[in-house]
């Protein structure tokens, strides 16, 4: 099963470039405030928190492209980044199918995370972190079926032997 959502990296991209017009013309609007009208009076400030506030929350929300491919004997996940002002490094992990132990989707109020846990050559587990806050519901659904569908065969194999 293949899951992207790349189709909407046009409306991400348009809401940070938004957010990112907003801060400029807040901290215009501070200078302008501070310097000539003072209108505000002491609550200046306001221009510049606000867009702050707003480049907080789209970085709490992660990164927006997500894709997912379980085509094959192999799960790729691929999370990527618009915008390189967040210095989150974009990630690409790509393992065998019957090393994915369980998965967990955490649901905070903002933000969604994924972790995924991975057996690795010396009987560790690594936990792999996605950021899914950009998924629609249905997507979501998808990916959480496709994963119940692996981990399943995982642990049918694992007791046959």
């Amino acid at each position: 099963m293949r899951l992207s959502n790349r189709s909407r990296k046009p409306l991400y991209s348009f809401i940070y470039s938004l957010v990112g017009i907003i801060f400029i013309l807040g901290l215009i609007g501070f200078v302008l405030e501070i310097n000539k009208f003072d209108v505000l009076g002491k609550k200046a400030w306001i221009l510049v928190v606000i867009p702050l506030l707003l480049y907080l929350l789209l970085y709490l929300f992660g990164k927006p492209i997500f894709e997912y491919d379980s085509d094959g004997e192999t799960l790729n996940f691929r999370n990527n980044h618009i915008r390189y002002i967040f210095f989150k490094e974009n990630k690409k992990d790509e393992f065998p199918k019957y090393k994915l132990l369980k998965y967990n989707v955490i649901n905070f109020y903002i933000f969604k995370r994924l972790y995924i846990y991975v057996s690795s050559k010396k009987n560790n587990v690594i936990v792999l972190k996605y950021d899914v806050t950009y998924l629609r519901k249905n997507e979501l659904k998808d990916l959480i079926f496709s994963l119940n569908k692996v981990v399943r065969s995982n642990k049918e194999n694992l007791s046959r032997r």
